[in-house]
């Protein structure tokens, strides 16, 4: 009977991020195929993609009412999905490798002094939404 229960409570859980995962997903792969071309290359897109994972999860981990439903499908499954380390992490190896050291520095740069200032909005919107 109670593990009836907890496997019910894994699936609900399960399905919650899978819910949220394919629409991130989605939105990562149309941002490479269509923002990409126009931004100048992946990296862009993926910074792109990076900072608004980062603001939303700023959001997020701000001061509303706590449902772990909605973390499960917004945080882990489409935050989870949109944003990419391992595709930043291939994009400064690919401007190393092309010869571009100073641009794959700037990306790391950008990337982590943006990400942490979209992350501060996030949780600082959150703290207007909520009058926290």
């Amino acid at each position: 009977m109670v593990a009836d229960r907890q496997l019910r409570f894994a699936l609900k859980e399960l399905a919650l991020v899978g819910c949220g995962a394919v629409p991130g997903a989605w939105l990562r792969w149309q941002s490479g195929v269509h923002l990409g071309p126009v931004l100048g290359g992946s990296a862009v897109s993926d910074l792109l993609v990076n900072l608004i994972g980062s603001l939303i999860l700023g959001f997020l981990a701000g001061p509303m009412p706590r449902r772990p439903s909605v973390l499960l499908l917004f945080g882990i499954g489409f935050c989870g999905c949109l944003t990419t380390f391992s595709s930043w992490m291939l994009d400064v190896v690919k401007l190393l490798q092309a010869g571009q050291p100073v641009l794959g520095l700037l990306l790391i740069l950008l990337s982590l002094v943006l990400g942490v200032a979209c992350a501060a909005a996030g949780f600082q919107l959150s703290r207007r939404v909520f009058n926290a």
